[in-house]
């Protein structure tokens, strides 16, 4: 058992023997936090988490510092990830904002090679850009060289088959379903190489689109 103040650096104990430090905050009050945002008792949070009840109780009043394991169980039972536990909802920064793109909503922005419809074009300030994209090339040499631009990227297939060029990297075929994070700093293109033109979701991180 460790008696330490709940308010003091928690040392997380990884299963390497390494330990980490966390930022000041009372474990204890934020597991009870989320215990009772879901209506649990102590037993049915305990059972949920695989944990004992006086463990529990001990770990919500301070006077035990979990390990590791006891943290994952008390994740997985809460379902939420480690690092939530950590975190608490800056509610003074909440703004609510939200937009709705529906699927036939979206002005299309043809190029030669794309052709793009903005989603949720209506939020301002933006941390991210998401765009569905038709891939209407079908060859490196409809490009004008690499596109490149600041950020990262997320492309996901909606339909069709694409080939992801990258300046560092071997094409790669993706299908239906598969998706791809990258440096948007680096070259990159898609082309379609199935029959129909193929769809893509891009998201792109601000500043600025590829």
């Amino acid at each position: 058992m460790n008696n330490r103040d709940p308010k003091s650096l928690i040392r997380i104990a990884h299963e390497t023997g390494a330990e980490t430090q966390a930022e000041p905050l009372d474990l204890g009050a934020r597991v009870r936090e989320l215990r009772k945002a879901r209506d649990w008792t102590l037993e049915q949070a305990a059972s949920k988490a695989g944990l004992a009840r006086s463990t529990l109780s001990k770990i919500e009043n301070g006077q035990m510092s979990p390990t590791y394991d006891a943290l994952k169980k008390l994740a997985t039972g809460l379902q939420i990830s480690i690092p939530q536990l950590f975190t608490t909802p800056q509610r003074d920064q909440v703004n609510g904002r939200m937009a709705v793109t529906k699927a036939d909503d979206g002005q299309p922005l043809a190029t030669a090679t794309y052709e793009h419809t903005l989603l949720a074009e209506t939020l301002t300030k933006k941390q991210m850009l998401p765009y569905r994209a038709r891939v209407r090339a079908r060859r490196m040499e409809e490009f004008d060289g690499w596109v490149r631009h600041d950020g990262e990227e997320f492309l996901y297939v909606l339909t069709g088959v694409v080939r992801l060029y990258t300046e560092f990297y071997e094409p790669i075929e993706m299908r239906r379903g598969d998706s791809a994070y990258y440096d948007a700093t680096m070259g990159h293109n898609v082309v379609s190489v199935s029959p129909e033109d193929a769809t893509i979701l891009w998201v792109t991180s601000l500043n600025s689109v590829g």
